[in-house]
């Protein structure tokens, strides 16, 4: 006891004390941070795979190393992919964006230009680059094990702003736009709220667990299931359409009606 007293005062005390504290707090949070919802494990033959898909695929505008490229004028040609993970690249490459046709304000959903082995692999080199969300398990891809009612609760307070309560999507700004959300893979929905691609907000599991985000894909298949209750669904885009469909129809009634009874006349 008396040497841990003599040694209170050395020099280096302090600096023991708080290194303690620090991997004492790094503890707590890896043993209390939420768990991920998948458990993806990548070779060494498939970051080495991948890497090679990046530098022939990607590298022209994210690269050689996946940092990041500018234009001349400061613009970003590709953003970093450091950190982003593999759901990112899964969401990006399975849908077709990524490798992006050409510049806009926003990539185009079109048929995918790598085969799921290729996506995998591609997605293996850029989680080995940083820590970041990874493609989901197929627990919470289960739509069955999902609650629709509370998932539709969920999709009108966060997401029916933008791609509208039937998921049919809408305008935004400056060329931009929110993509219809129906008749999507499971693991596409659950990646895009994980990740928050192009212009939409990230929900990770601080904001939605990954039980919400099955709930969520639960509503989403329930809405390709029923389709328009109400019958032709005229986009699903509201009143505007519904207003432009009934005016054209009677206006164009009236004028027949009209021509008609001009012709009668004579």
């Amino acid at each position: 006891m008396k040497a841990l007293a003599a040694r209170r005062h050395h020099p280096m005390a302090l600096l023991v004390i708080l290194l303690l504290a620090l991997v004492a707090t790094g503890g707590l949070y890896a043993a209390f941070q939420p768990q991920s919802a998948q458990a993806e494990a990548y070779t060494q033959d498939d970051v080495e795979a991948g890497e090679a898909l990046f530098l022939a695929n990607c590298a022209t505008c994210h690269g050689r190393s996946a940092e990041g490229l500018q234009e001349a004028d400061g613009s970003t040609l590709g953003p970093s992919l450091i950190g982003v993970g593999a759901a990112a690249v899964d969401f990006q490459v399975g849908t077709g964006r990524m490798p992006m046709q050409a510049s806009g304000p926003q990539a185009p959903r079109k048929p995918a230009q790598m085969n799921e082995e290729q996506t995998r692999q591609l997605a293996a080199y850029v989680a080995s680059l940083g820590p970041g969300p990874a493609v989901p398990d197929e627990e919470y891809l289960d739509a069955s094990l999902g609650d629709a009612e509370r998932g539709g609760e969920i999709f009108r307070i966060n997401c029916a702003m933008c791609h509208n309560a039937a998921g049919a999507g809408g305008a935004l700004t400056r060329g931009k736009y929110a993509p219809e959300v129906t008749g999507l893979e499971a693991k596409h929905v659950y990646e895009a709220m994980e990740t928050g691609p192009q212009n939409m907000p990230v929900f990770n599991d601080t904001n939605l667990s990954p039980e919400d985000k099955r709930d969520v894909i639960a509503y989403l298949e329930a809405i390709d299931e029923v389709g328009s209750p109400g019958g032709i669904s005229l986009g699903s885009l509201g009143p505007v359409t519904e207003g432009l469909y009934a005016w054209t129809i009677v206006l164009s009634l009236l004028t027949a009606c009209a021509v008609w009874l001009g012709a009668k006349a004579k």
